[in-house]
């Protein structure tokens, strides 16, 4: 037998319902999708985090980023730390780490900005150690692994990588890790016709590999990323907050990225987190305080 406490809350269920079928959808206007708290790539700070890991991750703390996604560093490891130190240090100022950045191959010499030829040190790759990297990221507690960089200049590139991202998929799925790919400008340029993009989204399952979408590099590209979200919907949990000025990355809400209308569209993406990321940030700590400043008021 229906008790009454059930009676009421079944019929107040399918009341709230009827009405809202029958509201234009302007008439769900309040339901809004819940915008993760601002999050940051570590990227963005360069030589800083080297240098003065505790000072540095304060700063980033007290500026108000809650959510932090790291990246490579000179001294190995995670800033020189393992895993799960580097997991409690983040944790210690109030905020989470919920991402790490990891390369697809060997880099080889490559042009920055400036024009000029980069040289990095060598590091850890998904090619020649990934369930070294997988199980690392495991022990951190991360939910995101996502790579930044994979040879894709040639059709067998795009191939050998594709193989690549594929495994890494796989051993993160096994793990409980989300895999993501992140994207630069050369993803939607053709290479035989064929935009590396596309062939990721088109050959890769969705299962496997998420995308991590570059708004900033994605926008100087010529591609659009509302377009991207409803074509794959769901499969955009990770975004990169970068803005583009005079072909650079600058600050957030300094250049043409239109990132009001890109985040009305999170739900469609699929939204989790969001990272603010400004390479070669001429002065990183100023710069990521406009960024987070200028995101407030766009959201």
């Amino acid at each position: 037998m229906t008790n009454r406490r059930t009676f009421i809350k079944n019929s107040t269920g399918l009341m709230l319902g009827g009405m809202m079928m029958g509201l234009p959808s302007r008439g769900l206007s309040f339901i809004k999708y819940p915008i993760p708290a601002p999050g940051l790539q570590l990227y963005t700070l360069g030589g800083l985090m080297d240098e003065d890991l505790d000072g540095t991750l304060k700063k980033v703390s007290t500026i108000g980023y809650k959510n932090i996604e790291s990246a490579f560093s000179k001294k190995g490891g995670f800033y020189g730390l393992k895993p799960k130190e580097f997991a409690s240090k983040i944790s210690s100022l109030g905020m989470k780490w919920r991402s790490h950045h990891v390369i697809g191959a060997p880099f080889k010499p490559f042009k920055g900005q400036d024009g000029k030829m980069i040289e990095l040190p060598p590091m850890k790759n998904l090619r020649e150690n990934m369930q070294e990297i997988v199980d690392d990221v495991a022990a951190g507690g991360i939910p995101y692994l996502v790579c930044p960089f994979t040879p894709i200049e040639t059709m067998d590139e795009i191939k050998e990588s594709s193989e690549t991202l594929v495994s890494t998929g796989e051993a993160c799925k096994k793990a409980g890790i989300i895999f993501a790919f992140h994207n630069h400008t050369k993803e939607f340029e053709l290479v035989d016709g064929q935009k590396p993009m596309d062939i990721f989204l088109s050959e890769i399952p969705a299962d496997i590999m998420k995308i991590e979408l570059d708004l900033g590099w994605a926008v100087k590209a010529g591609a659009d990323p509302v377009a991207l979200f409803k074509a794959n919907p769901g499969r955009f949990p990770l975004w990169h907050a970068k803005d583009i000025k005079d072909e650079k990355p600058a600050e957030v809400g300094t250049g043409k990225v239109d990132f009001k209308n890109i985040f009305a569209h999170a739900q469609i993406a699929g939204l989790k987190y969001y990272f603010v990321e400004q390479d070669a940030a001429p002065s990183p700590i100023e710069n990521i305080t406009t960024s987070i400043t200028n995101l407030k008021k766009l959201l």
